[in-house]
């Protein structure tokens, strides 16, 4: 029999972490529970769970921080899902920077925190459909620069470490796996934060720009990340190392 996810709330307001524990476990999740930093880190540290819903608004160490934290200490792969009584755009990029892997404002429908779940955990156990069967490569190349996606750091051509935040990251890793292949924003969303765009979405668009200016790529005749007109973008340099060994 299949171990359910295990899922940890940090949230504190504990009425809050009652309700949405008691749905999860009748959805079929194995739910824990934190109101702080210290409950979650003693609940991370006896391993196991498979995703963190994290509120924003935390006592002492704020949910943005505690995330910057757990993306610091070699926890890239446990997938973040933010809670946040703020809606603005900004502070939702603001929380995908910090590496979160979606980002949910209060007030929420239960179902669609559960959906939101879903979408997570089948993002983080799923390859795009493509490069499913294919071992994953260690090191992606263009033009000289370099990401090592196994400690996710990125290399220009002379060899200078180039910071890059978590939504950074993935979505520069989406477009080299998919180069030369034009992606819309519901489809960059999905690959790399599994969730479809709303209408006023321009997190993808915020992130493009500002990867744009981490590969110094200039968005008015781009070398690396294309903008084509009512599709999406493009990845157009060669890359070498997709579907490569590691």
């Amino acid at each position: 029999m299949e171990r359910p996810d295990h899922v940890l709330l940090v949230d504190d307001d504990r009425q809050l972490l009652v309700l949405l524990r008691d749905y999860l476990q009748g959805a079929g999740y194995r739910v824990s529970t934190a109101a702080h930093a210290r409950e979650m880190r003693q609940v991370l540290a006896q391993g196991g769970v498979d995703l963190v819903v994290l509120d924003v608004m935390l006592p002492g160490e704020d949910g943005l921080a505690l995330c910057r934290d757990l993306r610091g200490r070699g926890s890239e792969h446990l997938p973040v899902l933010m809670l946040s009584a703020r809606g603005e755009e900004a502070d939702r990029v603001l929380g995908l920077e910090m590496g979160a892997d979606d980002y949910l404002a209060k007030p929420f429908a239960t179902r669609e925190l559960l959906a939101r779940i879903k979408a997570v955990l089948r993002r983080t156990r799923m390859l795009p459909p493509n490069l499913r069967h294919r071992p994953s490569p260690r090191t992606l190349s263009f033009d000289g620069w370099q990401l090592d996606t196994t400690a996710r750091h990125l290399l220009d051509p002379a060899g200078t470490l180039v910071p890059l935040t978590g939504g950074e990251y993935r979505l520069l890793h989406v477009l080299l796996e998919q180069a030369q292949r034009v992606l819309n924003r519901d489809q960059l969303l999905n690959l790399t934060q599994g969730r479809e765009a709303d209408p006023f979405d321009r997190s993808i668009d915020l992130l493009v720009s500002r990867l744009r200016q981490r590969l110094r790529d200039d968005a008015r005749e781009p070398r690396y990340i294309k903008t084509v007109r009512n599709e999406g973008y493009v990845f157009c340099a060669a890359v070498e190392g997709v579907g490569g060994g590691p």
